[in-house]
């Protein structure tokens, strides 16, 4: 999808010009992608812009970079600001929110230690990662031939640059075989998350998502949706999930800040009921919860103004 530039980027605590928030060609991150960031979202909200759980985002930046090894030069609450300021400097009402960290020009060789740690924040308009009737009509995925990372060779509780090498590829290779989205499973063969989002399987009124155990991201879409679907009075667990129990869910959706809520009308061909009613409600209670429209999830939009 592409993008749409806005006025500034915050690089290094100031805002630059989109087209001069540029990086050397030796930057230590692009040649080995020792690097973390995060895909948050800012709504229109009755009191203007709101950056959806951006606290916790930005503590989840911090985790990636703790895990990492990487000495992060702002802390939480400095991050939040900034972010609040590059949203407010562009004017949108609701958008795309990327915050990246990574190790700068100076040092080349893996060793990170000598290297200094780079941050920038950008935002810019967005829709719906995987289409806009992606909740109305479902998309088709597949089961990637790419097995998502084992914990001892590549950390996946760490949303880190060079982990999505990984993701990339099993994208592209459903795209290419006419999927709109790939399915990765563990060395263990259990279901992991698709390529960007977590995974929520319908069976029996019960909701089931991959636990970080299987090598799936610790989603705060994930978290936020294991909540309503609570308060819906829905059982939402976490546990292990075959690709068989994919085949044969009552229905299935995926969620992530990118994607949001979005249906699946199928798995390697095998037909999912599409939408199916809990996709529905719980779709429509997360656009309202972002929105900052549910009094008791206020406290989740974090204002900019």
């Amino acid at each position: 999808m592409p993008i749409t530039p806005t006025e500034h980027i915050w690089m290094n605590g100031e805002l630059v010009p989109w087209d001069r928030a540029n990086v050397h060609v030796l930057t230590h991150t692009l040649h080995y992608g020792m690097g973390v960031f995060e895909g948050i979202r800012a709504y229109e909200t009755p009191d203007g812009a709101g950056v959806f759980r951006l606290t916790e985002h930005m503590a989840r930046l911090h985790q990636s970079a703790k895990i990492m090894g990487m000495e992060m030069p702002y802390s939480v609450d400095e991050l939040v600001e900034a972010t609040k300021l590059v949203v407010r400097d562009s004017g949108l009402p609701s958008c795309y929110i990327r915050p990246i960290a990574y190790f700068g020009y100076g040092e080349m060789g893996l060793n990170t230690l000598p290297c200094s740690v780079d941050v920038a924040i950008a935002c810019w308009p967005w829709g719906a990662y995987l289409g806009d009737d992606a909740l109305t009509k479902g998309v088709r995925m597949k089961i990637s031939t790419w097995l998502r990372h084992d914990h001892n060779a590549m950390p996946p509780a760490a949303k880190t640059t060079g982990n999505y090498v990984n993701s990339s590829l099993a994208k592209v290779e459903a795209l290419r075989a006419g999927y709109d989205e790939g399915i990765m499973l563990n060395p263990a063969g259990l279901v992991s998350e698709c390529t960007g989002e977590n995974i929520f399987v319908l069976r029996n009124g019960r909701a089931i998502t991959p636990p970080q155990s299987a090598g799936a991201l610790e989603g705060i879409t994930q978290d936020t949706v294991a909540t309503l679907l609570a308060e819906m009075g829905v059982e939402c667990v976490e546990g292990d999930l075959t690709r068989s129990d994919l085949y044969t869910c009552d229905e299935m959706f995926v969620c992530g800040t990118a994607a949001e809520i979005s249906a699946v009308n199928s798995v390697d061909d095998r037909t999912i009921p599409c939408p199916g009613p809990v996709t529905t409600a719980i779709a429509a209670e997360y656009a309202r919860v972002v929105r900052g429209q549910v009094e008791r999830h206020k406290d989740w939009v974090e204002l900019v103004a």
